[in-house]
């Protein structure tokens, strides 16, 4: 069962919940102040390589910009 984030307009809470596919856009109640102004958010998910015994970051939460993964980035240079 697939893990989605969700974030609370009314109160601003940001929560997880599991939840099938066919349910991921239906409503949810917000865990904090019960409010069903709730959007479901873009999840990161991290990519690890293991090249020589070494694991290196290839996507997901990085130091880059916006538009990359935090590796060799044209756009900002990091």
């Amino acid at each position: 069962m697939p893990l989605y984030e969700y974030l609370c307009i009314a109160c601003d809470k940001r929560f997880e919940a599991l939840r099938p596919m066919s349910q991921a856009a239906a409503p949810i109640a917000c865990p904090r102040c019960a409010a069903l102004t709730v959007q479901r958010a873009i999840s990161v998910c991290a990519a690890i390589s293991k090249e020589g015994g070494a694991s290196h970051m290839v996507a997901g939460s990085g130091g880059g910009c916006g538009s990359c993964g935090g590796g060799n980035c044209a756009t900002c240079g990091k």
